[in-house]
Parts: C-alpha cells; structure tokens; sequence
C-alpha cells in the first residue's frame, strides 16, 4: 500500500470512528437531544481530534443530526412532532414495502428463529409476573434488541446498501424519540411483541399483504404512542 493510500484509509477510519462515537454518545443520553455543542466540545466527548471533528459535522448536517444555527453553533436534533411524523412515515414506506419482499422470501430458518425469540420474550414476561418479581431492566433490554433485530433483518434482506443505511439513519432519530416518548416499558412490551407475532406469523404463512398491514399497524401504534395518542 502506498503513503497516500494509507493516509486515505486512515482519514476513511478516523471519520468513521467520529461517527460511531458521536451517535454512541447521542443513543447513551452523553449528548441530548436539542442540545447546543461545540466543535471543542465534540473533541472532548469523543477523544478524537479536532480535524476529524470538523469533516463529521457536514455529515451529521447532511443525515438531520445536527443543525447549524447562526452565531449559536450547532444543535443536535430535538424531539419534536415534525421529527416524530416524518422518521415513522421514512419508517412506514420502508418497511412495508421491505416486509412484502421478506415474506415471500425469506429462509425458513431465519423467520422460525424470530417467532422463538419473541415467544420466548413473552413467556419469561409471563413468568416474571407470576413470580411477583415483575419484568427487570435486562429482560427490557433484552427485548428492545430483539425488537430492533426484527426490523434489520427486514430491511437488510433487501441487500441494498442504500436502503440499509438510509433505515439506519433513520433509525438513530426513532431510537431518540423512543427514549423519550416510546421506549419499551413492562406497560408497552408484551403488546408490542404480540404486534411482531402477527407480523412473523404472517410471514411464516407467506401472506405478504397480511404482513404488510400487520407492520402497517404496529408501526403506526408506535408512532401515536410517541405523539401522545396512546
């Protein structure tokens, strides 16, 4: 590898590693939604040098991330209800479409280990409760990734690089509205995975108009959880 092909690859790793860290920090609540930041203070919560900072910022900008306000400097989004209606319609057009596709498509295998999954969740929130103990925070988490997982696996059936990272994009501004409006709790988990069964159960039948309306549905639940309705 030549100098100048190592410097490039290195400048390719140093703005990808800027990203990680500043969409880390955004999803960890390290960086707020809505809030003021600077370049200075970029460089501080991620370790990472000032010119890498500086050629990240155009992308944030670029994906809705960040905004440039003047004599202010940038502001990280906020939760708001234009961000809320535009992320799940993003969301709505994706995955419906994707999900048609997915139910004609998919491995067996890959869809029966969904339904185990979700099964599975569901039966330890039974158990849970009989127990008196109630849903703890790992069994929560646990389920969040398994919510997060069904979708991906969706979207990234596809195998279009285009649309996987455009859904994931998106999907850092849905996971910002859910820690503040629609994250899984104990009220919302078991429906929630009940409203994933009807979709896989409509997939494992091939029925890709039922799981088109099935994901239709959940996804828009979500979305009025998150603007207030529900």
């Amino acid at each position: 590898m030549t100098t100048s092909a190592k410097r490039d690859r290195e400048a390719v790793n140093l703005r990808s590693r800027a990203y990680e860290s500043f969409t880390r920090r955004l999803l960890a609540d390290e960086i707020r939604p809505g809030q003021f930041i600077s370049q200075r203070e970029l460089v501080e919560l991620t370790e990472l040098p000032l010119g890498a900072i500086r050629e990240l910022i155009p992308r944030l900008e670029a994906e809705g991330l960040v905004k440039t306000v003047p004599q202010r400097g940038m502001q990280v989004a906020h939760v708001d209800l234009n961000l809320i209606r535009d992320a799940f319609q993003f969301r709505l057009f994706l995955e419906r479409e994707a999900v048609a596709v997915f139910a004609q498509e998919a491995p067996e295998a890959t869809v029966r280990r969904l339904l185990e999954d979700h099964e599975r969740i569901i039966a330890a929130c039974a158990e849970a409760e009989e127990s008196g103990g109630g849903i703890q925070p790992a069994l929560l988490q646990e389920a969040q990734d398994i919510d997060w997982a069904l979708h991906l696996t969706i979207i990234d059936a596809l195998g279009n690089a285009i649309i996987s990272d455009a859904y994931r994009v998106n999907q850092i501004k849905i996971r910002l509205i859910k820690q503040s409006k629609t994250r899984l709790n104990t009220t919302v988990l078991v429906p929630t995975m009940r409203e994933h069964l009807a979709i896989i159960h409509a997939i494992l039948a091939r029925a890709p108009d039922r799981a088109k309306d099935a994901i239709g549905t959940h996804i828009l639940s979500a979305r009025d959880r998150a603007i207030g309705m529900r």
